[in-house]
């Protein structure tokens, strides 16, 4: 058995035993559900955005997150002053391009941050990352339509950005170092509720603060946030997406090494890039 696949249910007693800080600057539509969703995992987050802060917070935590969900040129700023700082600090920074594409502003900004930050890790769905590549894809609103498929771009974003790629949609990518996991845990419901993609990304930035190892950390953090969602959905499928969003956090809070070996659905490659 891979040795991958194998420690990928022991990094959720990582992260509870460690109670990683995690650093957001992130959109105004998922601040709170953000700060629940790690609070619930047994992470402890943080929301500092303004630059007389940013890099303060950015040392002192254990991950730094981006999301340009709600772009400003004040956030932008506050985003490479954080970055800046966390990468003098060996801080992990996981950047979040929502809607990159969609808006010439939009793509300029990822450019720009990445251009001034060493980035741990870039996450967003296949249109998104396409679009921070230059692979030809299109983007409608923060939503990914007509692109290739989620592999492909991600090792073809991986090769062109030279930085560990997840590409997030109905099956998940987690590409570092030469090696790919497919991972087919999640629920089409994630889709109805706002700010499950943005949740994943800090949850990403939790997992990559107490383990090394990007694509293991990666990959727990996808399986972790996959089956949590199957689970949150078996409980609330007569109900609906408000009940089916408590019912994540609850989920979240209750998920264990048990749950994660039991279900995981995930294949591992090496060599992608090869």
């Amino acid at each position: 058995m891979n040795e991958t696949y194998e420690m990928i249910p022991n990094v959720i007693t990582k992260l509870r035993k460690r109670v990683p800080l995690i650093h957001n600057i992130t959109n105004v539509v998922v601040t709170n559900f953000t700060a629940n969703g790690l609070l619930a995992l047994g992470a402890s987050p943080v929301m500092a955005y303004a630059k007389e802060e940013v890099a303060d917070m950015a040392t002192i935590a254990d991950a730094l997150v981006l999301n340009i969900g709600t772009l400003t040129a004040e956030n932008v700023e506050s985003m490479i002053i954080a970055g800046k700082a966390a990468n003098v600090a060996n801080t992990p920074v996981i950047l979040d391009p929502v809607g990159a594409g969609a808006t010439s502003y939009r793509t300029e900004s990822v450019h720009r941050i990445m251009k001034e930050v060493e980035i741990t890790l870039l996450r967003g769905n296949a249109a998104e990352i396409a679009n921070v590549a230059g692979i030809k894809a299109e983007v409608r609103g923060v939503d990914s339509v007509n692109v290739h498929n989620n592999r492909g771009i991600a090792i073809e974003a991986s090769q062109l950005l030279q930085v560990p790629v997840v590409i997030t949609g109905e099956q998940d990518v987690a590409l570092a170092n030469g090696k790919l996991t497919l991972i087919r845990n999640g629920h089409e419901m994630l889709t109805k509720v706002t700010g499950t993609g943005c949740l994943l990304s800090a949850i990403l930035g939790a997992f990559i603060a107490v383990e090394d190892d990007i694509l293991l950390a990666s990959t727990a953090a996808l399986v972790t946030y996959g089956i949590a969602a199957e689970l949150a959905f078996e409980k609330t499928k007569e109900e609906g997406p408000g009940s089916f969003q408590i019912e994540l956090l609850n989920r979240l809070a209750k998920i264990n090494e048990a749950d994660i070996k039991k279900w995981m659905k995930v294949e591992i490659e090496k060599g992608a890039l090869q």
